[in-house]
């Protein structure tokens, strides 16, 4: 049997064998394919998993540090860069990241109390974690170094979208 791996989208297509590709969508569904054996083993981030790995219920087997961002804000390709509704969600989102890098004690009880953080895990994930100045737009250096790197991977193919025509609203 090849390796089966699941992530927590589903998104994730292989392009040669012997990854079988499993979506099971939650976490602690995840968590109980390993340890059911349904699957063999998953990628989650590292502090939202680290509470399992320290109790004994998954084991930590390795790390992979990614050259791209955790979040992105995506658009249909209908909707113009310039809408209004995007334009309004730019503006909240930088709000909300102002709010949270200025109260950062507030955060670490919010982290620690409503994600399954410890306090002493939320403030060290604070550490680690960087936020754009200001949301709007993409940078297209970073999503061609992403994509070449999936290409190599074989995460993705050749065929489809360039990165030109994968980016809407380019960062100045």
């Amino acid at each position: 049997m090849g390796i089966v791996l699941a992530d927590q989208q589903g998104w994730l297509t292989p392009s040669v064998p012997p990854f079988t590709f499993t979506p099971l969508q939650t976490f602690a569904r995840l968590r109980e394919g390993v340890n059911d054996k349904t699957i063999d083993f998953f990628m989650w981030e590292h502090f939202t998993s680290k509470r399992y790995y320290d109790n004994g219920e998954i084991k930590r087997v390795g790390e992979i540090y990614t050259p791209w961002a955790s979040w992105m804000i995506v658009a249909g390709t209908n909707i113009d860069g310039e809408d209004e509704r995007l334009q309004g969600l730019f503006e909240k989102v930088d709000k909300g990241v102002e709010y949270f890098l200025g109260n950062q004690e507030e955060a670490v009880r919010y982290i620690s109390t409503e994600l399954d953080y410890s306090e002493e895990d939320a403030r060290e994930w604070l550490k680690t974690v960087s936020f754009s100045q200001g949301v709007k737009g993409v940078d297209e250096a970073l999503v061609r170094k992403t994509r070449e790197i999936l290409l190599k991977a074989g995460v993705v193919g050749e065929k489809g979208l360039g990165v030109e025509e994968m980016i809407a609203i380019k960062r100045s």
